[in-house]
């Protein structure tokens, strides 16, 4: 198989390992926290290599995940003394034990493989070196084999406990009063997501695991009200955005990790511009509707307000509601004719009357 196209195929499994804890991190207002994992790592790694001395035992790989989870519970712990907010408590602890696993290393390890450099950058131009074989054959990259593994953990752990995550992510009370556990469910969340990290972190760096926890959720918020397709649409914008960007980092022989990173910060611009309700395009044609809607609705308050009234003759003349109104000639024009077209009001020479439809509308307004 060429190593370009399983260097794409290992970003693209990284993506989907990643999409699924985004989304819940996301809804729980926590995005921050995977930036703080993925940092914290280090800390753990260090940790653990001085304890048992190696740096191929599996110990460091838990060493790093403990690490996470200990980020996660910190920061826990300073949210409920009510002293600070969460993300004030993130930015607290995530500084502090990147700040010590990287003194650690710069200190302890600088004749081994683990540099600071690669911790903060990653390498996924090298992730296809290490090989997986069965049985004396070549198959493909570790790491392709251990993130597909991972996504399709991810993915079974979200189908068994689905009902769960929904319930706690969206009403913790309820859920705690239906004798669901809260805090189980999210510290087993923050676990699987320091799992994901630390396995991403191996393949690709942090850097790049970061945009993909985050970015492709936020690019499905924006798409969907419903938990399930947000969840699939993580998947997919993550994935074609990782391929897509490993592709073209290859291509102009650019930094994977930035350019992929860079893609997901693209794919979220257009959806955030063209996104059906969410968007900045959906914004402001609904602002739009709105003034055109409360001009016409003003227009139908102040004719009902004066029909029938020794006034109206006066207020309702078309030639006079620039005055009465404050309004410019040519915009007096435009919402008139808006109004009737729309049936709201009709005309009797100059005078302007009002339908029923626009009778009823300025009704609902007034009360």
């Amino acid at each position: 198989m060429n190593s370009q196209f399983e260097t794409i195929l290992v970003l693209a499994a990284v993506a989907a390992a990643c999409a699924v804890p985004g989304v819940f991190l996301l809804l729980r207002r926590m995005a921050l926290a995977s930036d703080a994992i993925s940092h914290v790592l280090l800390f753990g790694i260090v940790v653990a290599y001085f304890a048992v001395g190696d740096l191929a035992s599996p110990w460091l790989f838990l060493g790093a995940a403990a690490s996470g989870v200990l980020t996660v519970s910190a920061v826990e712990l300073l949210q409920r003394t009510k002293l600070i907010a969460s993300d004030a408590a993130i930015g607290l602890v995530f500084p502090a034990m990147f700040a010590m696993g990287t003194l650690l290393a710069s200190m302890y390890m600088r004749n081994t493989h683990l540099d600071v450099d690669r911790v903060l950058l990653g390498s996924a131009e090298l992730s296809t070196l290490d090989r997986f074989t069965l049985f004396g054959e070549d198959l493909a990259p570790r790491s392709l084999v251990v993130m597909l593994g991972v996504a399709i953990l991810n993915l079974g752990l979200l189908v068994l406990f689905f009902k769960e995550l929904k319930l706690t992510t969206f009403d913790a009370g309820l859920a705690t009063t239906l004798g669901f556990a809260p805090a189980a469910l999210h510290y087993g969340l923050m676990t699987i997501v320091s799992f994901t990290c630390v396995t991403a972190f191996d393949a690709v760096g942090p850097v790049v695991v970061v945009a993909l926890i985050v970015v492709p959720a936020a690019s499905a918020y924006l798409l969907t009200d419903r938990l399930g397709t947000m969840i699939l649409l993580s998947i997919g914008l993550g994935t074609a955005g990782a391929m897509l960007g490993t592709w073209l980092a290859l291509e102009l022989d650019t930094n994977i990790a930035g350019t992929v990173a860079s893609m997901q910060g693209a794919i979220f611009g257009l959806v955030y511009v063209v996104a059906p309700k969410r968007g900045l395009i959906a914004f402001v044609l609904k602002r739009w509707r709105q003034r055109r809607r409360f001009f016409e609705t003003t227009l139908t308050i102040h004719l009902f307000q004066h029909e029938g009234t020794p006034a109206e003759p006066d207020e309702s003349r078309l030639d006079g509601l620039h005055r009465h109104l404050r309004w410019l000639p040519a915009d007096v024009n435009a919402i008139v004719n808006r109004s009737e077209r729309k049936g709201l009001i009709e005309r009797q020479g100059e005078l302007l009357k009002l339908t029923a439809s626009g009778r009823d509308r300025a009704r609902q307004v007034l009360g």
